[in-house]
C-alpha cells in the first residue's frame, strides 16, 4: 500500500503558500502543521454576513458578497474538518437557512439574488426556486453528524427523506448529497433501506476509471473518508487512493477537473481541493507518519 511521502506533503504546503487563499493555507497549517484552529475560524468569519450566512466567494464559483445556501455547506465542511461545530457560526448559519428555506422544507440550489453578481454559468434559478437536495441534504447530514439541534433541521430532514424516496435516477452532485445524508442521518433502518434501493443508481453516477479525464466523479468524491455504507470494495478504494497520490501535480497541488470559467477560481478551487485531498489520504491511512 502506497503512502504520500513527507516530501510530497511538504510540496503540497509550498503549493498552498504560492497559490491558495489565506483560509486554505491556514487550514493546511492547522490540520497538517503547527497552526491553530482559531486562526482558521477567524478567517472563516470574514466570509460571514450579518444575516448569519456566507458569501464573498467562499464557494469560489459564486463571486458575490451576499449570502447563498451553498456557501453554508462549504463553511460546514471546513468546520467539520476542524471538528469545530461548537462554534456559534453554526447556529447563525442555521438561522440564515431558516430565512431562505422554501415552503417544501429544503433550501434552494441558489437564490435569485445570484443574478446580480458574477458567477459560474451553472448557477441559474427560477424566480421562486424550490428546495433542492443540493445543498439541503449535505448540510443536514453534517448537522446530524455533529449532533446539532436546531429548528431548521427537522423540516430539512423531512424534505430530504421525501426527495430521496421519490428518486429513481440521480445526477452526480445529487448522489454525493444523498450519500452524505444516508451516511449520517440517525434513522439507520430507513437509511439502509433507501441505500439498498438506490445503490445501483448511485453507482451509475460514479466513474471507476481513476484516470478518466474531464468532469468525472470518482469513488473518493462520494466516500472522502471511510464510512458505514457498503458502497465500494476495498480494492476499488485502494486503486483510487493510489491514483490520487499519482495525480499530485509537479507544483504540489491537486487541480480541479471541472470547468474553470475565470482564471482566479483555478487557484481558489485548487487550494480548497488540495487540503481536501490531503484530508482524504490521511483518513485512509495514506500519509507517511
Amino acid at each position: 500500500m502506497r503512502s504520500l511521502t513527507e516530501d510530497a506533503l511538504a510540496a503540497a504546503g509550498r503549493y498552498l503558500w504560492l497559490n491558495a487563499r489565506l483560509i486554505d493555507r491556514l487550514r493546511f497549517e492547522a490540520l497538517f502543521g503547527d497552526g491553530c484552529r482559531e486562526r482558521v475560524l477567524q478567517a472563516l468569519r470574514a466570509y460571514r454576513n450579518p444575516d448569519g450566512g456566507f458569501g464573498h466567494a467562499l464557494e469560489p464559483d459564486l463571486r458575490g458578497a451576499g449570502s447563498q445556501p451553498e456557501p453554508v455547506e462549504v463553511a460546514f465542511w471546513i468546520l467539520d474538518g476542524l471538528d469545530a461545530f461548537d462554534d456559534p457560526m453554526v447556529t447563525g448559519a442555521c438561522d440564515y437557512l431558516m430565512s431562505v428555506t422554501a415552503e417544501d422544507g429544503g433550501v434552494p440550489f441558489v437564490l435569485p439574488s445570484v443574478r446580480q453578481t458574477p458567477r459560474a454559468p451553472w448557477w441559474e434559478t427560477p424566480d421562486d426556486p424550490p428546495g433542492s437536495l443540493v445543498p439541503t441534504a449535505s448540510i443536514a447530514a453534517l448537522l446530524h453528524k455533529h449532533g446539532i439541534d436546531h429548528p431548521w433541521l427537522a423540516p430539512a430532514t423531512a424534505f430530504t427523506w421525501s426527495a430521496i424516496e421519490e428518486t429513481v435516477e440521480l445526477q452526480p452532485y445529487h448522489t454525493r448529497a444523498v450519500v452524505h445524508f444516508l451516511e449520517h442521518v440517525p434513522d439507520r433502518d430507513r437509511a439502509d433501506h433507501q441505500f439498498a434501493r438506490l445503490r445501483e443508481a448511485i453507482l451509475a453516477t460514479v466513474c471507476l476509471d481513476p484516470y478518466a479525464p474531464g468532469d468525472a466523479h470518482f469513488p473518493l468524491d462520494f466516500a472522502p473518508v471511510p464510512g458505514r455504507l457498503p458502497l465500494f470494495e476495498a480494492e476499488t478504494l485502494d486503486r483510487h487512493l493510489d491514483a490520487l497520490i499519482d495525480q499530485q501535480s509537479p507544483d504540489g497541488g491537486w487541480a480541479p477537473n471541472f470547468l474553470m470559467w475565470t482564471p482566479l477560481v483555478a487557484h481558489e478551487w485548487g487550494g480548497f481541493l488540495t487540503v481536501g485531498r490531503l484530508e482524504t489520504l490521511r483518513a485512509y491511512g495514506r500519509l507517511t507518519s
